[in-house]
């Protein structure tokens, strides 16, 4: 389904269903192995208001806002969901950044996932498992708003041109209480194999 308000975003409702969302959410919730959330830049400690792993295929490195990930492997269940979302959307992909928003309480500002490593084209795409959440969007240039139910089960496509003209949002929503993973599979360029336009 593509969304009129924004046609660089497409919604797979049903990706999995009920049954399935709900066995994988669970699996995920008590077998990643979640860090801490607090995190230090330039010295001063921050709290990321979510818990976060990322996985990559070895020699992957990713950063977001300067800081460098620790790169995980594939578990086999990453790996099982990978397969079948390449599958469905006849795409590779190298990396997954896997969130936990614990409540509603849980968030992730505003922000584009421009960085450097995805390239000139990069092309995202995001899963829903657990609370249904809003993902609000903004144009950067005419700053034209719009939303987004992510129900469970889920699959959200991000074509390139998302990236380059929109910024995202999950806000604060004190009436969830139930929380909601999210998987955002990724291709990420390694260094200096850019490809020339």
């Amino acid at each position: 389904m593509l969304i009129p308000d924004c046609p660089e975003l497409e919604l797979i409702d049903g990706f999995y269903d009920s049954i399935e969302s709900a066995r994988l959410y669970q699996r995920l919730l008590h077998e990643q192995n979640w860090p801490d959330n607090r995190y230090i830049v330039a010295g001063r400690q921050f709290i990321l208001p979510r818990l976060q792993t990322w996985h990559a295929d070895p020699g992957i490195r990713y950063s977001y806002s300067n800081n460098l990930l620790e790169t995980r492997p594939w578990t086999p269940l990453l790996s099982g969901i990978r397969t079948q979302v390449e599958s469905c959307l006849n795409f590779p992909f190298n990396s997954v950044l896997v969130n936990l928003y614990r409540t509603g309480e849980d968030y992730v500002g505003w922000h584009s996932d421009n960085e450097q490593e995805l390239g000139n084209q990069p092309f995202i795409a995001s899963l829903t498992l657990g609370s249904e959440r809003h993902l609000h969007f903004r144009h950067k240039k005419s700053s034209d708003l719009g939303q987004l139910l992510l129900p469970n089960g889920s699959l959200l496509v991000m074509k390139p041109n998302f990236q380059h003209d929109w910024l995202h949002s999950i806000p604060i929503d004190p009436d969830i209480t139930e929380g909601r993973i999210n998987l955002t599979f990724r291709k990420v360029i390694p260094a200096g194999k850019e490809p020339v336009d």
